[in-house]
């Protein structure tokens, strides 16, 4: 069984923050780190199934989750200082980073930044810097806005959305707006990346340099992710493996999590530090 979720306080400078995770299993450590507006959580199937050989561990990045919410502007270098906290904190001499999305982005530039990286497996990783993506949420901008004004708006257009067979998208909208309310990393991300000039620390520049070996993992109906950033990360790291999981989408980690499955217990296999036994 998994167990409870565990908190632990970090002595980052110059605050302390709680890390909130889920640990289960014994072995060579594999740490999870979830999407945007994801938690540690979204990967328990995967914990359940590769506890039997890892220790697996699923932390809720900072911002997210159970763990701390400081108001501050979000970036990828205090996401990557808190997992570097978090794994010295734990005492994990190597690991193996697991990163889903936003958190597939965190650990490459984690493994860019320390050496204490055995492997990587990232899962339709964000990270590469697409202009096209500006602009492609402008409509969603109003979600943002923190007045009532948008919340009243939004409960008065339930009667019309359900007249015209619009109320599920109507639900989905007020539920991203309570959401993106409720955690302070997320909206940072949004609000503080409406522009190109904006994206600064994306890595696609840097990730020729990873010498660990690297898994990437993508669904070919992916429609968060495009297929090519995800090519661009299996391109640019050398020995790169690469594999387009057929009619899956983004939600790999929770609805195709047998496919992830499969696919890291056959990478693993190939990593000295991970042995696993012939299921």
């Amino acid at each position: 069984m998994l167990h409870n979720k565990q908190v632990i306080t970090l002595d980052t400078n110059p605050s302390r923050y709680e890390a909130a995770y889920l640990e289960q299993g014994t072995g060579a450590p594999l740490l999870f780190l979830h999407g945007f507006m994801g938690e540690g959580s979204c990967w328990r199937s995967l914990l359940d199934a590769l506890a039997t050989d890892h220790r697996c561990i699923a932390l809720d990045m900072l911002g997210f989750g159970q763990s701390s919410k400081p108001m501050i502007r979000y970036d990828i270098a205090k996401l990557v200082a808190f997992v570097r906290q978090f794994v010295v904190t734990l005492g994990l001499e190597r690991v193996t980073l697991v990163g889903h999305s936003l958190g597939g982005w965190v650990a490459a530039a984690y493994a860019l930044a320390y050496d204490d990286v055995e492997a990587l497996i990232l899962v339709a990783p964000a990270g590469i810097r697409d202009d096209s993506f500006c602009g492609r949420y402008d409509h969603l901008r109003p979600l943002l806005w923190q007045t009532s004004v948008v919340d009243l708006g939004l409960w008065l257009a339930q009667p019309l959305a359900s007249v015209i067979g619009q109320r599920e998208n109507l639900d989905r909208l007020r539920w991203f707006r309570r959401e993106i309310n409720a955690q302070p990393a997320g909206r940072s991300f949004l609000v503080d990346r409406l522009r190109p000039e904006d994206a600064i620390d994306t890595v696609e520049k840097e990730i020729h340099q990873l010498q660990v070996p690297t898994l990437v993992v993508i669904g070919d109906r992916d429609e968060t992710i495009p297929l090519w950033h995800a090519q661009t990360y299996a391109n640019e790291i050398a020995g790169a493996q690469f594999v387009v999981l057929p009619n899956t989408d983004h939600s790999l980690t929770q609805i195709y999590a047998a496919g992830i499955v499969n696919e890291m217990r056959s990478f693993l296999t190939q990593t000295p530090s991970h042995p696993i036994e012939s299921k």
